[in-house]
Formats: structure tokens, sequence, C-alpha cells
């Protein structure tokens, strides 16, 4: 996966210690006759299934970068609903040492249009799942989809 050039410029500074970023996390539904289906790409760096997501680029609004990340990586335009849940993750530790820690933005989004391909090589696979016959995901993803489809009217913390 591509590394954005601001992180590299940190990576520079601090080494591989720990750093604080902001992602966003787009859960995308939509309806079809047989139901609601929802989003996943399938990352190309260790085969998980997952909603799209990414890190919020220096001066992005939270919203605008899971709408972008959604076309970057699958092709297809969405809208953002609301946000559903705002969190923070585990610390990431990647193969080569580095360390992060992302604070979450995560939104229900609504698929506006196009059909979904791996589009930037971040996945290897980008599909429409029917919401009751999901693939095996992560619990932190697992739990991503199942507070955005609950759709309740408030924005869960933590």
């Amino acid at each position: 996966m591509p590394t954005p050039d601001f992180i590299l410029d940190l990576r520079e500074k601090v080494g591989s210690s720990r750093l604080w970023l902001s992602g966003a996390t787009a859960v995308v539904f939509r309806e079809t006759d047989a139901g609601a289906e929802v989003l996943l790409v399938r990352r190309s760096d260790d085969g998980a299934w997952t909603p799209v997501a990414g890190i919020v680029d220096p001066g992005e609004h939270p919203h605008v970068a899971a709408i972008r990340e959604v076309g970057e990586e699958t092709g297809v335009v969405a809208e953002i609903e609301r946000l559903v849940w705002l969190t923070v993750t585990e610390v990431i530790t990647y193969g080569n040492g580095d360390e992060t820690q992302y604070i979450d933005h995560v939104f229900r989004c609504r698929w506006v249009s196009g059909v979904p391909f791996p589009a930037d090589g971040e996945a290897s696979a980008a599909a429409f799942f029917s919401v009751d016959d999901l693939p095996a995901m992560s619990h932190r993803h697992s739990e991503q989809v199942r507070i955005a489809l609950a759709d309740q009217p408030e924005t869960r913390l933590g």
C-alpha cells in the first residue's frame, strides 16, 4: 500500500516511533431486491476483508477522506449519511517495526453509482456482500459494519 508523503517525511524524523494519525472508514451500503449489501475490500497486503478505510491527509476533513478512499480503492461513488462511531484503534505494528494508532471516524455511507473493482492496488478485490452473508473479518471491522448497520441516531464514542 502506498504510504502518503507526509508520513514518509515524519518517519524520517521520528523513525519507527508510534504515530498518532487520523483515519476514516466508510461503511457503504446499498439496497437491492434481495436486501441490504455492504461494500468490502480484500486488502492486498494481508488478504483481510474490511470496509474501505484510509488515512486523512493533513487539512482534509475526515468525511471527505472517507469518500475519496471509496473512489480511489473501489471506483464506487458514495455519499456520507452520517458519522456512526468515533473510536481509537489498537496500536498497529507493521512488518518494518513502524507503529501507528488512529483516531478512526467511521461513517455510514450510501452507494450512489459504480461497480466495485480493485482500483488502486491497495485491494486485491472489491465487492458488495449481503449483510446476512459477510466474509470473515476481524472483530474491529465486524464491529464497524455492525454499528453502521444498526444506524442508531447518536454517534457511538469509544
